[in-house]
């Protein structure tokens, strides 16, 4: 090997570990981020009227967004799978496809996406355009924890509405392909409804919960972390939204892999 293939090869590996070294020191700092939040959120003082605000921000607010996704993936989805059942003689099983598709994978997912896309960059704006312009300074001059005062209320907030927009998500996307299926695709009414009640499980809706609980801490940790560390001015705050919302993505697809794995691996 030549000394110019030679360095090279090393500066290839060395690239190789110098990302991964950043991205386990990234890691580490939104661990700790996430550690300092949840403990001072424990202990007081608490503000029940941040909360509040927040539960309506971030799921009130959210709500329309929500339904308009939700009945048309559903109406979509019973469409499809209507079409491809259709290649096998089984068009019989578009009720219980759609029902356990929308809990099990697509509500979830589609709220946590939808919602990471309007709140996470919300957070990270509001609260990176508090630290350029140095408010949060001012809160820890006067005594007030920006952890508690600012990020412990979002990040209960969100893991609190979550669930409850996924829930409603839920039904409103069954409701969707059950307008689609007996309206256009000519299913019976009450046979439709039933057959999505018998192999709708428990299980199925404890696990979509947990999703979307996990959804929204992630959600609103990322929102916070990188409007936290925001600098740099406005193209600072810029750079954190787009962050916080891309970071809130992947972490969502990839709880939701993983959660599915050990739910029904």
């Amino acid at each position: 090997m030549t000394n110019g293939a030679a360095y090279r090869a090393i500066g290839f590996f060395a690239a190789i570990g110098a990302t991964t070294i950043r991205l386990f020191a990234a890691v580490g700092r939104i661990t700790l981020f996430a550690w300092a939040t949840v403990a001072r959120a424990l202990r007081p003082p608490y503000y029940p009227l941040s909360l509040l605000e927040q539960l309506l921000h971030i799921g009130w607010f959210s709500l329309p967004v929500v339904g308009m996704t939700a009945i048309f993936t559903g109406a979509a989805l019973a469409q499809q799978i209507f079409v491809g059942s259709s290649r096998l003689s089984a068009e019989s099983a578009v009720p219980a496809i759609v029902v356990i598709g929308i809990v099990r994978e697509l509500g979830p997912v589609l709220v946590g996406l939808m919602v990471a896309g309007r709140v996470s960059s919300a957070m990270a704006a509001e609260i990176g355009t508090m630290r350029v312009t140095e408010q949060l300074d001012a809160l820890v001059t006067l005594r007030t924890d920006p952890y508690r005062f600012l990020i412990a209320p979002r990040l209960m907030a969100s893991v609190i509405a979550l669930p409850l927009l996924v829930l409603i998500a839920n039904v409103i996307g069954v409701f969707g392909g059950y307008l689609l299926a007996v309206y256009k695709l000519g299913f019976n009414a009450a046979s439709y409804l039933d057959t999505s009640r018998q192999y709708l499980e428990t299980d199925d809706l404890v696990m979509s919960m947990v999703k979307a609980a996990v959804f929204g801490f992630f959600i609103a940790l990322m929102g916070c972390y990188h409007g936290f560390r925001s600098d740099g001015g406005a193209a600072g705050v810029g750079k954190a939204t787009t962050n916080a919302v891309v970071s809130a993505f992947v972490l969502i697809l990839l709880s939701n892999l993983l959660i599915t794995i050990a739910a029904f691996g």
